[in-house]
C-alpha cells in the first residue's frame, strides 16, 4: 500500500511540474468500481484523513475551501441508511418492503463512504460556479487518490443526494448541496473498460 507523502507547509518551495509516467498510467486506466462490487477492506482512518487532505488541494479561487466532508463508516452507514429509507417512503408511500430495504442498504454497499458537500461562500471575486466546480474537483481528486492508495472508488449521487429530508439530516445550510457520495473499498470482481464519449469529436480550435 503506497504511503501518503508529507504535505507541504505554508510557503514551502514547490516544483512547478511533477513528471510521472505512473500518474499518466493511472489516469489512462482509471475506472470506477460499482459500489455493489466492493468489499472489505476499506481505507483506514488515517487513509481517509489522507484522502481528504489530498482532495482539499484542488484549485480554490479565493482560498475559501468551498466544501466539507461527512464520513460514513461502521454502524453510521446503516443509521444513515434508515434516513434514506424514511425519505424514500415519504416520496414513494406505495413502495413495497423489498424496495424500501434496497434503499436502506444504499451506504452499506461499500466499507466506507464520504459525502462531499459543496459549500458556496458569498465572495466578490469567487463566483458561485467556480466554487461548485471546486467541490467537483475535490470529488475527482479523491477518486484518483483512492486508486493510487490501492482502493476501488465510485463517485455517485443518486436520488437521495437531492432529497430535502436527506439534506436536512446532513445539516445542509444555505449555499450547500451534495456534490457526491464517494464509495470506497476493495473491488471483488474484475473490471473491463466501458464505452466512453470520444473527446476528439468535441474539440475545436479558435
Amino acid at each position: 500500500m503506497p504511503n501518503l507523502p508529507d504535505l507541504p507547509r505554508d510557503n514551502d518551495p514547490l516544483p512547478a511540474t511533477h513528471p510521472s509516467d505512473e500518474t499518466l498510467k493511472l489516469l489512462a486506466l482509471r475506472r470506477s468500481t460499482l459500489a455493489r462490487d466492493m468489499c472489505e477492506p476499506g481505507p483506514s482512518t488515517d487513509e481517509i484523513n489522507g484522502l481528504i487532505r489530498l482532495a482539499a488541494r484542488v484549485p480554490d479561487h479565493g482560498k475559501l475551501g468551498p466544501w466539507r466532508f461527512v464520513i460514513f463508516e461502521g454502524d453510521a452507514r446503516a443509521r444513515f441508511g434508515e434516513v434514506i429509507a424514511q425519505a424514500f417512503q415519504k416520496a414513494e408511500p406505495g413502495a413495497d418492503e423489498e424496495r424500501i430495504q434496497f434503499e436502506r442498504d444504499r451506504l452499506t454497499r461499500a466499507p466506507k463512504v464520504i459525502c462531499v458537500i459543496s459549500k458556496v461562500i458569498p465572495h466578490p471575486k469567487a463566483p458561485e460556479w467556480e466554487q461548485i466546480l471546486c467541490a467537483g474537483a475535490a470529488c475527482q481528486t479523491m477518486l484518483i487518490a483512492a486508486n493510487a492508495m490501492g482502493y476501488a472508488a465510485q463517485w455517485i449521487t443518486e436520488w437521495y443526494a437531492y432529497d430535502a429530508n436527506v439534506g436536512a439530516a446532513l445539516d445542509l445550510e444555505g449555499g450547500e448541496r451534495v456534490a457526491g457520495f464517494i464509495y470506497l473499498g476493495t473491488a471483488n470482481s474484475e473490471l473491463t473498460e466501458r464505452r466512453r464519449a470520444d473527446p476528439v469529436t468535441r474539440i475545436s480550435r479558435y
